[in-house]
């Protein structure tokens, strides 16, 4: 069936791990026909969770898409993952979507800390948001102190559009519709109208004249007839509804419970109802040919313009994920790639539901599907008309802060693990990998160590290799601190030519990070064609140090003095005896380690403040300010050292559940302490120990 934009809805459900989306967008296909049975997320049979990873971990890695068709509209659910490794995921499902679904349980009183995460990527985005009280009918839940919470934490334009029905036992039995004031209880699998309880008709009243506030609030002619006393038409009500959500000044809150199909069906209505369509979305910023921003308003009679926000491949190939900003896509049309500004040809289109594809003739404006085989597309993406050149802004990606070393578990199979990475960091672009030249290690950089943890899972399913992962390697720096004078001699007779080469040279600290070399030679002691032998041998010495063989820095080498052969002098005798100098005369010179440091910034909740700032203590960071960011947070800044970090990704939302984020880069080196040096040493003998 063909949707116009009109009658289209993207919304994307938000939360924290478990809360139960999955189960709810499961249901929403149920009860829509969409599906024949309901699947569970315990035997691994939703439509959402698709991926072998998914099914045997029993969550969320990646977004899923629920087309559910009700009503006469199409609604595109986005099923994202709630665990907090797999937020690019969250940021890909909320570019192409119009609203948000907030899913949190019926918990006593407690805000999860992913229910916070969803609310603040809405607040940024300016985002249409829906609230949904999920789990009702499970023991300890309390719908009242989940609402309460809910209004306490993100203010009292939380309005409930759907309320429980409890029995005397106060197990929700029912649930009531306070826009169209009708109840539902469930029977035999189908939703089926019943009269509202006479004990809950005061509660009914007062909710509805809660939400008839909320509409007066949304004009100035609704205010004053409500102040008069007057009654509004539903249809005035749903106008008045639709607007306090497209303006952010109403947050509908259904609820319900998704394993048994209670208020599914309630909140389907309300999306439709008061979800904004594709058209009536706020204009987007873009950058045109000229390289100039301009507002980007979506359009079905403007010229064919899509947004790649997903990769995705599998056995059968490549899928791009689009969502169709104008216009319309059909198969074999022509467009251009405004990253590259080369023109790609449109393959098959499909709608997806879940991993299944179903080919179709025509993507409507704001409606989202996928193309395949398409190779030259990436994420982010944005193909359009040559008539009309658009650039969509890249992808709010999170920074990367957490790295591991990989490595294949059979020597030999480096170039497997290097391809597979590159084929998953193409469906996922949260993280990058890279071969560490001085460490000899591949590091993976991503988001957390359940993410690393599903990339190894991956390489092995998917690739055929078996990996290990492991703390990576410090990139440490020598330097000396006193100034020596040393002569190197190299002087070898076997039979014919003799080697010979006899220099003095003089180190001492220097200016620059790289090797200073000067000559100070008088009366040719040693001819000037030898210099850059000599020099060439010192470049090549200083990248192993003397003390546990990091590269040296800030060192400045003299040759002052020397001799040489007439016969058998040639420039490897003096590169050699440059070298056989080094390492004779750094010893000498009090020579110590550095220590990368990289500047911190963390951003966390006033009341984490104390253990935060006691563990960068314990890593031996140095506190430089504390800054408050304008969202109820402190940024703190500080300098740590790098060997310090690895694990601090993972540290710090263990102490702050969650609710710290950090950045962290290099900044320079500086002297390590006697214990940090000691340990690099150390690891540096280990390292040569497992090489040899």
């Amino acid at each position: 069936m063909s949707y116009s934009a009109q009658n289209i809805r993207n919304i994307c459900l938000l939360g924290h791990g478990s809360s139960g989306k999955t189960t709810l967008a499961e249901n929403m296909l149920f009860l829509t026909g969409g599906t024949i049975r309901m699947g569970s997320t315990a035997d691994g049979n939703t439509v959402s969770d698709f991926d072998p990873e998914e099914i045997r971990r029993k969550v969320s890695i990646s977004t899923a898409i629920a087309p559910v068709e009700y009503k006469g509209s199409k609604i595109n659910v986005l099923d994202a993952p709630g665990y907090f490794d797999f937020a690019g995921e969250v940021i890909e499902a909320l570019s192409v979507s119009g609203a948000a679904v907030i899913v949190t349980p019926a918990k006593a009183g407690s805000i999860s800390v992913g229910t916070e995460k969803a609310w603040n990527y809405c607040e940024e985005r300016k985002m249409p948001r829906i609230f949904y009280i999920s789990k009702t009918d499970e023991d300890n839940s309390d719908y009242n102190a989940a609402f309460a919470a809910l209004r306490e934490r993100f203010g009292k334009n939380v309005a409930p559009v759907v309320a429980p029905i409890w029995d005397a036992d106060k197990k929700v039995i029912g649930i009531i519709d306070v826009l169209h004031k009708r109840a539902y209880e469930m029977q035999n699998g189908r939703r089926a109208e019943i009269e509202v309880p006479e004990d809950k008709l005061p509660v009914l009243d007062e909710l509805y004249d809660a939400l008839k506030e909320s509409v007066a609030e949304t004009s100035e002619e609704f205010m004053e007839r409500y102040f008069n006393g007057e009654d509004f038409s539903y249809a005035e009500m749903v106008q008045g509804l639709r607007q306090g959500v497209r303006d952010l000044s109403l947050i509908p809150c259904c609820c319900g419970s998704a394993e048994e199909g209670l208020g599914t069906l309630m909140l389907l209505d309300t999306i439709i109802d008061l979800v904004p369509d594709p058209l009536e979305g706020t204009p987007e910023l873009v950058e045109n040919a000229d390289g100039e921003l301009e507002e980007y308003v979506l359009s079905d009679r403007a010229y064919p313009c899509a947004f790649v926000f997903k990769t995705i491949s599998d056995q059968y190939g490549k899928y791009s994920y689009v969502k169709v900003l104008s216009g319309s896509l059909t198969p074999d049309m022509s467009l251009v790639d405004a990253r590259t500004g080369e023109t790609v040809k449109i393959g098959r289109l499909y709608t997806m539901k879940g991993k299944k594809a179903e080919e179709v003739r025509e993507l409507v404006c704001g409606d989202i599907g996928a193309i395949s085989k398409m190779d030259a597309l990436k994420t982010g993406d944005t193909i359009c008309d040559p008539r009309k050149v658009i650039k969509f802004p890249a992808l709010p990606f999170p920074e990367p802060c957490y790295s591991v070393a990989i490595a294949p578990k059979t020597r030999g199979q480096e170039d497997k693990i290097a391809a597979g990475l590159t084929r998953l960091s193409e469906e996922d672009p949260t993280f990058y990998w890279s071969n560490n030249a001085e460490t000899r290690q591949m590091v993976v950089s991503g988001t957390g160590d359940m993410q690393m943890d599903v990339l190894v899972s991956k390489l092995k399913s998917r690739f055929s290799v078996d990996a290990e992962l492991s703390v990576p390697r410090v990139a440490y720096r020598e330097k000396i601190r006193k100034k020596v004078e040393v002569q190197g001699r190299h002087k070898k007779q076997s039979g014919g030519h003799g080697q010979f080469g006899d220099v003095k040279i003089r180190f001492e600290p220097g200016e620059n990070e790289e090797l200073e070399f000067c000559e100070e030679v008088f009366g040719g002691a040693v001819p000037k064609n030898y210099f850059p032998a000599v020099e060439k041998g010192l470049r090549e010495a200083v990248q192993h140090g003397v003390l546990a063989g990091y590269p040296v820095v800030n060192l400045k080498a003299t040759l002052y003095d020397g001799s040489y052969h007439p016969v058998d002098s040639s420039e490897m005798a003096f590169k050699t005896a440059a070298q056989l100098a080094y390492k004779a005369g750094l010893p000498d010179a009090d020579p110590t380690i550095l220590e990368p440091i990289g500047e911190l910034k963390v951003t966390i909740p006033d009341s984490y403040m104390g253990d935060v700032i006691g563990d960068l203590n314990k890593r031996r960071g140095r506190v430089l300010g504390m800054d408050p960011d304008g969202k109820g947070n402190q940024v703190v800044s500080a300098e740590v050292p790098m060997a310090e970090m690895m694990t601090y990704a993972i540290d710090l939302r263990s102490m702050t559940q969650g609710r710290g984020a950090f950045t962290f880069h290099f900044v320079r080196y500086e002297v390590a302490p006697p214990v940090a040096q000691q340990k690099a040493i150390e690891a540096a003998k280990a390292i040569q120990e497992l090489d040899n």
